[in-house]
Order: structure tokens, then C-alpha cells, then sequence
């Protein structure tokens, strides 16, 4: 019987999990989570008008577990040894046949001052924040931005950014505040959402200035305090500061010999495979993967590079040669609570449509068809 190791509980780790199962129903698959939970990030957008409350995003994967006949080990990864065949945790160790990784990344804080700022893909607490200290202001100036990792510049998540901005205007608006309030968006990339492709930027800027939202862009940023932004174009007053920060590898990372990019994330071929390691891979955040630096770090995304993985570890323990890649696509709806904005890239095309109510529901719709199969 082969021995699978996972480690995370996100979108790549338990569409891992499922894959596993359907191809070997005998498999030995144990799951490595600080708690036996998944937080569906995509809906925390809305925590901060209310559409949503945590706990509708938070889903025990308790039944999950029974159902994929997964054995549920609580603690964190720390480190690897035997080339990957033995993985640490802080709850002892765990002895392997093969290891995909899905730990996901963690986000660059090195930026003086970052610890006044909220970065909201950290999680529903984050968002509760957010929503918190929307409901408290009755006036001011709040920002919102991210940045990347200069040596990986697929590690960014960019676009939730965009929908906290258009979604906490479009409160204001339905709180009757908004004339209180001015939005400013920054980022020292020049051109804001680029990755989305050159039609998605021009709807994007369209859209701000539609909305009167102020933009600073093509500045790098030298820090944060409590109610000011700097950059070298200048500085500006906001209170309330939401920042994205670019993504690197996961500290654990630190005590094993995984091959590294230069960005600090686990290199891996176009199989998911790490490289020069027998029966390890990795999907998601965690990996630095071959294809065009637009390649998203996203659920979708993830997923694909999951099922590959899965599948190519199968074959691996199957005496087979790995066989399997992934799509490379960019699917997205940036939304603003009662509207969004389609946006497909792929290698060969690039779709950008216009906000409309539709792609809101749609969106919600997705959210409640993908997390049904882990109620």
C-alpha cells in the first residue's frame, strides 16, 4: 500500500486529496494541517459589507476526511529529511512513499512600518478587520495596494485587491458616506492588474475613475506608519491602509534541501515535480513553476497544478514516467458586491468583460456549487 503525505489544507492540498483517491481507492493519504479546516478565501471580499460572516467560509473538513478516507495529522511541517521520504512536524514525524506540498506561501513583510497595514489574503480575521474599522470610520482617506516579489513575479495576488477597493466604495455608497471618504489606490507597478492583460488594465483604471477613486502609481514604496503611506513619488495621509505584499516560500522551506528559485519558493518542472527529488511535488503557492510570469497564484490555478501532481505521483509510484501538465490560465470575476468583471488569459487569448450584475451572481454561485463538496 503506498503512503501519500499532504501538507496544507487549501484549495491544492484537498483537490490533491481527491484526485489521490480516485485513482488509487487502497492509498494510504495523510493530510498535515495546523487545524482540519478550509477558509474559502475568494468570499472574504465580502465579509466587509456583510454578504458574508466567518463561518460561512470556514467549512470543517471532518466529513471530508471520513469520505476520502484521509488520516488527518494536526501540527505544521518544520522541515524534511531522507530526500523527502520523512517529513517534521512540530507533532512528530511522518514516513512517506510520496509528498505533495501545498503549504501555500507567505507574504514578504519587510517594509517599514507594514505592521499598520491590513493584508487581507491573510485570512477571515483579516477581513473582520477590515470590516471593523469600516464601521468605525465616519470620514477619512483610505488606501489600498499591493506589491510583488521583485526576484518572482508570478508571487502576487493582486487581484483581491481590486475588489476590496470597489467593494468598500460601494458600502460607503450604500452607507450614504462615500462624500466623506477619499479612496486612493497605489502600487509601484505603472500599470495596475498588467498580469490581468492590457484590456483588463484600461477597464480597471476606467473603473476608478469612474468611481472618483484616486490612483499613485508607478512608485516604489518605502514604508507605512500609522496613518501615512511613503513612497519616493511622495507620501499621503490615509486611514485605513489595506496592503498586499509579494509572496516567498513558506520558513520551513528553510530546514530541507528543497531547490529554490531566487524568489524563495520550491522549483518545480512542468509535471509539478521538485526538482532532482523522487516523489515529490508541489502545487499552489508553495512552487515556482516554468510558464509566462503572468501565471496567477489563484484557487483555479492551484487546482490544476494539483491534479497534475497527483496523477504524476501516481504514475511515479507505479513505476510509470510522469506524464501530466497543467493548463496555464487566468480565470477571474473582480467583483464589487453588486457587480463584476470577467477576466480570462490564457496562451492564446485574453477576454475582459465589462462589470455587470450577472458575473456577481455567478460568482456566488461558484462559491456555494465548490464548497458543497466539502460540507
Amino acid at each position: 500500500m503506498n503512503r501519500v503525505t499532504i501538507v496544507g489544507a487549501g484549495f491544492a492540498a484537498l483537490t490533491a486529496v481527491q484526485k489521490l483517491r480516485a485513482a488509487d481507492p487502497g492509498m494510504e493519504i495523510t493530510l498535515v494541517a495546523p487545524r482540519p479546516e478550509f477558509t474559502y478565501l475568494p468570499g472574504t471580499i465580502w465579509i466587509p459589507s456583510g454578504l458574508r460572516q466567518p463561518e460561512d467560509l470556514l467549512i470543517s473538513l471532518d466529513n471530508f476526511f471520513q469520505r476520502m478516507k484521509v488520516q488527518y495529522h494536526k501540527g505544521s511541517a518544520t522541515g524534511l529529511k531522507d530526500n523527502g521520504r520523512t517529513l517534521l512536524t512540530d507533532n512528530g514525524e511522518i514516513t512517506n512513499d510520496g509528498l505533495i506540498i501545498c503549504s501555500g506561501g507567505q507574504f514578504i513583510k519587510k517594509l517599514p512600518g507594514i505592521e499598520h497595514t491590513i493584508t487581507p489574503c491573510e485570512g477571515i480575521p483579516a477581513a473582520v478587520k477590515i470590516r471593523d474599522r469600516l464601521n468605525q470610520l465616519e470620514s477619512g482617506t483610505i488606501a489600498v495596494g499591493f506589491s510583488g516579489n521583485p526576484k518572482e513575479p508570478s508571487a502576487m495576488r493582486g487581484g483581491p485587491m481590486f475588489e476590496f477597493l470597489f467593494g468598500i466604495d460601494r458600502k460607503l455608497r450604500l452607507d450614504g458616506k462615500r462624500d466623506n471618504f477619499r479612496l486612493v489606490f497605489f502600487t509601484p507597478a505603472p500599470s495596475p492588474g498588467n498580469r490581468l492583460g492590457p484590456r483588463a488594465v484600461k477597464g480597471l483604471l476606467n473603473e476608478m475613475k469612474k468611481r472618483d477613486i484616486d490612483t499613485h502609481l508607478g512608485n516604489k514604496i518605502k514604508g507605512f506608519t500609522e496613518s501615512k503611506i511613503i513612497t519616493e513619488g511622495g507620501e499621503f495621509d490615509a486611514h485605513l491602509i489595506l496592503f498586499m505584499p509579494g509572496m516567498t516560500g513558506n520558513k520551513w522551506f528553510d530546514n530541507t534541501d528543497l531547490p529554490r528559485s531566487e524568489g524563495g519558493l520550491i522549483r518545480a518542472d512542468k509535471f509539478c515535480r521538485v526538482e532532482g527529488m523522487k516523489g515529490v511535488y508541489v502545487a499552489g503557492d508553495s512552487g515556482s513553476f516554468p510558464g509566462p510570469d503572468w501565471m496567477p497564484k489563484q484557487a483555479h490555478m492551484a487546482d490544476l497544478q494539483a491534479a497534475a501532481a497527483a496523477a504524476n505521483l501516481v504514475a511515479e509510484l507505479n513505476g510509470e514516467a510522469p506524464s501530466e501538465t497543467f493548463k496555464v490560465e487566468l480565470i477571474c470575476i473582480v467583483d464589487s458586491q453588486t457587480t463584476g468583471s470577467l477576466v480570462v488569459r490564457t496562451l492564446k487569448h485574453n477576454i475582459v468583460l465589462p462589470q455587470m450584475r450577472a458575473f456577481h451572481w455567478l460568482k456566488r454561485y461558484f462559491e456555494w456549487w465548490y464548497l458543497r463538496q466539502y460540507r
